[in-house]
């Protein structure tokens, strides 16, 4: 009965967040009008980046590869979102299930440690200044974002495979998306391995990343504490206080979906706060950035008048 109800199953039902048709619509206008914002904010980093010869330093470079993770994240999910939304259908095919998991995956587990790579970046900069251009210097930084990509690729691999190998008994995913969580309890069978292994492994991902974001701004925050010019304090708590919102919002949010309890799960509470790290943290993100950071805004501003001109 489970092998003939896992080969019957072709595509799956996103229950989505509500089943009123109205605030269907209200959902898709105000999902439209977020993503816009969003691939217009970040995109307007990634071009600060390139065409802003003041941004050319590790710290932009990150922020540049954040903001194109940003950009894909959102990519992943939303697209599928307004479609279901705006057709009134809530289906995804099997194999389309997959790819937005693995690719939603990939992006949520890279940016953990990219994350972690900007941390360490400043950590140098206020920590080792005299020794940062050499610590720091480009094939360093590509090698902390190509190391990014590879671990969350290998980690969400583990799981996309382990998931889609079994049988499932049901096609309706009460959720906004394709996550793991919420298509275990789909399954026929026992899921006890693949929830350790999901606690295992992306406890892995996300504590170690959040350890070493922890590390480095304890040590960033000994520094500049024992700073004894109050001009010099404020510019080195300013340089990471967008980077800890950034940190906060993401981890706070991915941590109680992925790292809590399984008795304490409330679907319709996490569909909510899957919303809060797939849609609200990629658009705040550049805002956090940009609105914090004068360099960024000067570079936005030349760019525009040199448009225009």
């Amino acid at each position: 009965m489970n092998s003939k109800n896992h080969t019957t199953i072709s595509e799956f039902i996103l229950m989505g967040l509500s089943e009123v048709s109205e605030v269907q619509i209200i959902c898709f206008v105000l999902l439209l009008c977020i993503y816009i914002v969003t691939l217009l904010g970040n995109m307007s980093l990634i071009i600060a980046y390139i065409f802003s010869a003041n941004l050319q330093t590790p710290m932009y470079f990150f922020l540049a590869n954040f903001s194109f993770l940003d950009i894909c994240y959102i990519s992943s999910t939303v697209p599928k979102m307004l479609s279901n939304l705006l057709s009134g259908c809530k289906t995804i095919s099997f194999y389309g299930c997959a790819l937005q998991l693995y690719s939603f995956g990939v992006c949520g587990g890279t940016e953990c440690y990219v994350l972690a790579a900007m941390a360490y970046d400043r950590n140098n900069a206020i920590c080792h200044p005299l020794r940062y251009s050499a610590v720091m210097n480009k094939s360093t930084c590509i090698k902390l974002v190509a190391g990014s990509w590879l671990i969350g690729s290998v980690n969400i691999m583990i799981h996309t495979v382990l998931t889609f190998k079994l049988p499932f008994c049901d096609n309706k995913i009460d959720q906004v998306f394709c996550d793991i969580p919420p298509l275990l309890k789909l399954s026929c069978i026992d899921t006890w391995t693949n929830e350790l292994v999901v606690f295992c492994t992306s406890g892995f991902v996300i504590l170690c990343s959040f350890i070493l974001i922890n590390v480095s701004y304890i040590q960033i925050i000994s520094i500049i504490v024992n700073v004894h010019s109050t001009s010099g304090m404020k510019k080195g708590f300013s340089t990471c206080t967008s980077h800890l919102i950034v940190v906060t919002i993401f981890y706070g949010s991915i941590m109680f979906v992925y790292l809590k309890p399984k008795s304490s799960n409330a679907m319709y509470q996490d569909r909510l706060v899957a919303v809060m790290y797939t849609v609200v943290a990629p658009l705040l993100n550049p805002f956090i950035y940009s609105l914090r950071n004068n360099d960024v805004k000067k570079a936005l501003m030349n760019i525009g008048l040199s448009i225009w001109t």
